[in-house]
């Protein structure tokens, strides 16, 4: 059996919404196995910051809807 490499050449000839569509593939794939993705000391400590500003005074954020609104036409 032959196996056919890809390379980024041939990513970046495809049209955009295909290459949209791989993105979304690739993402998809990782989302679907998070604890292969480790943090590091830095990335740890800043979540748990934040974490913890939010708890101390959750008035200060925005929920999904409200920050897409703000974003999004």
């Amino acid at each position: 059996m032959s196996t056919k490499r890809i390379t980024v050449a041939d990513v970046l000839s495809l049209p955009v919404h295909e290459r949209l569509q791989l993105v979304q593939d690739v993402w998809d794939s990782i989302a679907d196995i998070p604890e292969a993705l480790e943090l590091t000391e830095e990335e740890r400590a800043e979540l748990d910051r934040r974490l913890e500003a939010y708890h101390r005074d959750p008035s200060g954020t925005l929920a999904w809807d409200e920050v897409k609104a703000h974003l999004l036409p």
